[in-house]
Formats: C-alpha cells, structure tokens, sequence
C-alpha cells in the first residue's frame, strides 16, 4: 500500500469534534434514487467479431511463413469484447461507442433483469466513435432522455454508468472536471472531462447530471496503469445527439468536405490576422474546382470569423453535402470571396 500523503498537521482526535449527520447530508449528494431511476436504461453489450488470423511476427520472412499461411487459409478467430450502452427509446433503440461494436458479427445486449437480447448495428460514425444499435424488446424498454451538455457547468455532479471489467451493472460519482478537451482523437475532440471512475468496460455507458439526464457517453481514459486514474472523457451529448438521429434516419453520416488540408496561422507578436492556411489542395475536390489555391488563408465563412483549422473542418462537417459555402480568403494581401459548393467527405456511407 502506497505511503499516505497528509495535507496539513495532525490533530488530535479530541479537537475534531463530530459533525452532526443533518449537515453530512448537506455536503454531499446522495445518488441512491438517480440510480434506481436510471439503472435500467443502462445495458451491458457483448460482441463477437472474426478476424484472419495473423502470421506471427516470429514467423515473417522465414521458410514457416509460407507453410503457415497454406495452413490457416480460409480460417477466422473470434475476439470476443465488451462495452456498454444506454436506451434512448422505449421501442429499443441503444447508443454505444463504434469501438465497442467495431465490425462485430454478432452483439448480444444484457439488459439489468439478466435478460438478453441480439442487436442489429443500426448505423456506425467513426470520426465522433458512435454507434446506434436497435433490439426487439418484447414490451416498452426504461429509456433515459438527453441533457444539454451546454447547460453543465465545471464543478457540476455528474453520475456514470457501465459495465467495468465486467463487473455488471455499475455506478460511479464525480464532478466535471472541464470541458473542451481535445485529447488527439480526432478533428471533433470537444470531450467533457470528469473524475468520476471510468475504466475498461465503461465505454458506451452514459454520464448523467443531477436530473438523469444524458449529458454525454464515457468514451476513453486517460490511465498510466489501465485503470481509472480519475480523468475519464466523454462526448458532449450536443455532439452526440444529431449524430444519432441521423443514424437512426439515415444509418450514416453525411459530412461536408472541400478536400484541402490545412493549418492554423498565428500572427507572430500579435501583428497581423489569424486565420487558416490552405496547405493543401486535392485534385478535383471542391476546394479546386472553386478555384482555392495552395497558401490562401481563410478568415470567414459566410461571414463570420474562422481562427483555427477545428473549426474550419467543424464548420465544413455540418453543412450538407449540396450546399454552397462562401469563403473570405486573404490572397496576395487582399480579402476576395470564394464560392464553395460543398461535397461529401470521401468514405461516408
């Protein structure tokens, strides 16, 4: 057991005097009826997938490499793994991480009774790691609604929910830690932060606030020895929400895409404008045949300021593929207007 830290001198015991259990009450919540409440919305989810099996590293460009590979040809290996989700609606629709189902061939729901159910994969979104799955209850299932994400405030209770190691059914309590971390996962990192205890088996599961409501899906963790280490991530539910309703409509996401690759361009000792770089231009993308060229700097789009290339890409993302977008680009010192007819990111669907 690791040494205990102390955070001030030692008192002795007689000069602590009780403090009276009306006002322990009153320091900390209690989640007892959060949890009966929304306990039953949140489910375990077992998957199965098949995979080649791989040539060992041992065996790679040696005489065995071929005699291996006659041997295994035609032969797949089942991984089995784990994760959780909660239910959105009562008719059977379930909200997980994509890297819980990934290309799962089979996923099997475990509701809170012990019951289980096979699911279908609705729908998959792999830049927000979303999934939406669809069982066939045999009566109305307990659903949790969404929160506003916006609404939750650094320092605000927050109760999660999963299946940790696989455990079954469990809770953990914490606060919010902060909000708008960008962890390196991928152009749409916004993560809410929290110290409530995620580990493996937690993804997929639900964060709530103090109303049971929904404000976001415990995605990853950031841990040194793989369990929690008191800083766990989970995608806002402002994020996740329209994600999901166009998976449930549509089965995929369609994202806007102009086919540059860009940077941040910071004014050096605060001279000059921020903007966003056109490093990049693709052969007939969008950019191209809207006449972007290599080393514009956007600065506006539709008129209104764009500073970083997060949030050009983010801007881009949401506009329907079809749609016309106006860009304030900086060319040879002067401010001209481009229009952009969006496209579809490439791999969409």
């Amino acid at each position: 057991m690791a040494p205990l830290a102390l955070a001030g001198p030692l008192l002795p015991l007689a000069a602590c005097a009780p403090v009276p259990a009306a006002a322990q009450r009153g320091l900390l919540p209690d989640f007892a009826d959060l949890a009966e409440r929304v306990q039953p919305a949140v489910v375990n989810i077992a998957v199965t997938s098949e995979q080649r099996v791989e040539v060992p590293p041992e065996l790679r460009g040696t005489p065995f490499e071929r005699y291996f590979r006659d041997r295994q040809r035609g032969r797949r290996q089942e991984t089995v793994g784990a994760g959780s989700g909660f239910v959105i609606d009562p008719g059977g629709f379930i909200v997980t991480n994509n890297h819980v189902v990934g290309n799962a061939s089979r996923v099997v729901v475990a509701l809170q009774d012990g019951s289980e159910l096979t699911a279908r994969v609705v729908g998959t979104d792999e830049l927000t790691d979303l999934a939406l799955l669809k069982v066939e209850p045999r009566g109305p299932m307990t659903a949790v609604p969404w929160g506003s994400s916006a609404a939750a405030r650094v320092g605000s209770w927050v109760l999660a929910a999963g299946n940790p190691f696989g455990l079954g059914g469990t809770v953990t309590a914490g606060i919010i830690s902060a909000r708008g971390r960008e962890i390196g996962a991928g152009p749409f990192d916004d993560f809410i932060q929290t110290d409530a205890a995620i580990n493996p088996g937690n993804s997929g599961g639900p964060l709530f606030n103090a109303a049971g409501e929904v404000i976001g899906i415990n995605t990853a963790i950031y841990s040194p020895s793989g369990a929690s280490a008191g800083i766990g991530f989970a995608t806002p539910s402002d994020l996740a929400r329209p994600v999901i309703e166009q998976l449930r409509r549509d089965g995929r996401v369609e994202r806007g895409w102009l086919g540059v690759s860009v940077q941040d361009v910071v004014p050096e000792n605060g001279q000059g404008r921020r903007g966003v770089l056109i490093a990049g231009i693709e052969r007939n993308s969008p950019a191209g045949r809207a006449g972007l060229r290599q080393g514009d700097i956007v600065v506006a789009i539709n008129g209104d300021r764009v500073e970083t290339s997060r949030a050009l890409v983010r801007t881009v993302a949401a506009v329907p593929p079809g749609q016309t977008l106006r860009l304030t680009v900086l060319r040879e010192g002067r401010e001209r207007e481009l229009p952009v007819q969006v496209g579809r990111r490439p791999g969409a669907g």
